[in-house]
């Protein structure tokens, strides 16, 4: 005999009742054939008893056949007395499998809801969709950096960032004050705790600046768009990597797309790798103001040219004190120009905690 594949689904102890009487074998001379008691050959039949693995193997082994067609007809068998089920765990599944749901819950972006529809609905609403298969449309978004295609775990976090950029109420975003102010942001970049106060001054220009946490593997340091049909630039940040540094070249590779109208109509992403920049002039010109304000191009070659690759503790301290930069920005610097990661490395305070308390923030024990 060999194996086959029933059009309709029967119980499987209707197949084995025809080859019982195709053999011409009653059900007693069939148990003593694989040693098992009648009655268990009779509820087989009957559809009283599930077929085991055991049983398929036993059938399998008297009769010529495999144990799993035996086990395939007593699954589609158990199958086919399932109600079949509508969409909403197909769809649950969907919208857990495109959409980072569980973390946007957990942070309070969307509510869980009380059925699977109307966390979709919630879902759906933040992202400003009208159905699973819609693609997400940022209003802002025309163009992006270095080409990459956006995740949705990147969309969920810049639609937090919008969410709250919006909410705040700004005065008129001025180029020239932003400009004339860029010199008391620099004045900052001293101490630490001098961070607190680059929120007023962005804000007294009409920049809003959000900090809202990453959500993990989401690969993201900032963001730039402009609302109000192009009028208000909006300014995003992750503070990926707490250190002083890193702080203040994101602030102003992004401000220096601000003063330059970046993004107006679009969208900048950024996750400050320099090396992908690739030819984009826009990034090209941002990193490079960026290290500027950091710590001038002129004094920090002629810094490296001197004492490259012996740099000592005294004079890098007494460079960052001619600089008016804390050391850890210029131990930043340094170590982007030498590749030595550790170089200084104890000199890279920590601002997270800082700049938060001042801030527009959602996450790092913040809620907004």
């Amino acid at each position: 005999m060999t194996d086959r594949r029933p059009a309709e689904v029967f119980p499987p102890g209707e197949f084995l009742a025809d080859e019982l009487e195709a053999r011409g074998w009653t059900q007693t001379e069939f148990a003593e054939i694989i040693g098992r008691p009648q009655k268990l050959v009779n509820d087989v039949i009957l559809a009283k008893r599930a077929v085991t693995p055991e049983t398929a193997a036993d059938f399998a082994a008297a009769l010529g056949t495999s144990a799993q067609f035996w086990m395939n007809l007593e699954t589609a068998w158990q199958l086919s007395k399932v109600p079949p089920r509508d969409d909403s765990i197909a769809r649950a599944a969907k919208l857990r499998e495109r959409f980072p749901v569980r973390e946007m819950c957990k942070r309070g972006w969307i509510k869980l809801g009380d059925s699977a529809t109307e966390l979709e609905r919630n879902v759906l609403s933040f992202f400003n969709l009208s159905s699973l298969e819609d693609p997400i449309e940022f209003q802002h978004a025309a163009r992006r950096n270095y080409k990459r295609e956006v995740t949705a775990h990147q969309w969920a976090w810049i639609f937090r960032v919008s969410q709250l950029a919006t909410a705040l109420k700004t005065p008129p975003y001025s180029e020239a004050s932003l400009r004339k102010r860029s010199s008391d942001l620099e004045r900052l970049m001293t101490e630490p705790e001098a961070i607190r106060d680059v929120p007023r001054i962005l804000f007294e220009c009409g920049v809003r600046l959000v900090v809202v946490e990453p959500i993990p593997g989401s690969e993201i340091q900032g963001v730039c768009f402009w609302i109000n049909e192009n009028k208000s630039p909006v300014i995003g940040l992750t503070l990926k990597g707490d250190q002083i540094d890193k702080f203040w070249f994101d602030l102003w590779h992004e401000l220096e797309h601000v003063l330059n109208g970046d993004g107006k109509g679009g969208l900048i992403i950024e996750d400050f790798d320099e090396s992908k920049a690739g030819d984009d002039e826009a990034e090209i010109r941002a990193n490079r103001a960026a290290a500027n304000h950091c710590v001038p191009l002129g004094a920090m070659n002629d810094f490296f040219l001197r004492h490259n690759p012996m740099f000592s503790e005294k004079s890098f301290l007494g460079f960052a004190r001619i600089m008016k930069r804390h050391p850890g920005v210029v131990a930043g610097q340094l170590q982007k120009r030498t590749g030595r990661w550790d170089l200084f490395k104890k000199h890279q305070a920590k601002i997270r905690h800082i700049i938060t308390e001042t801030a527009l923030t959602d996450g790092y024990g913040v809620n907004s």
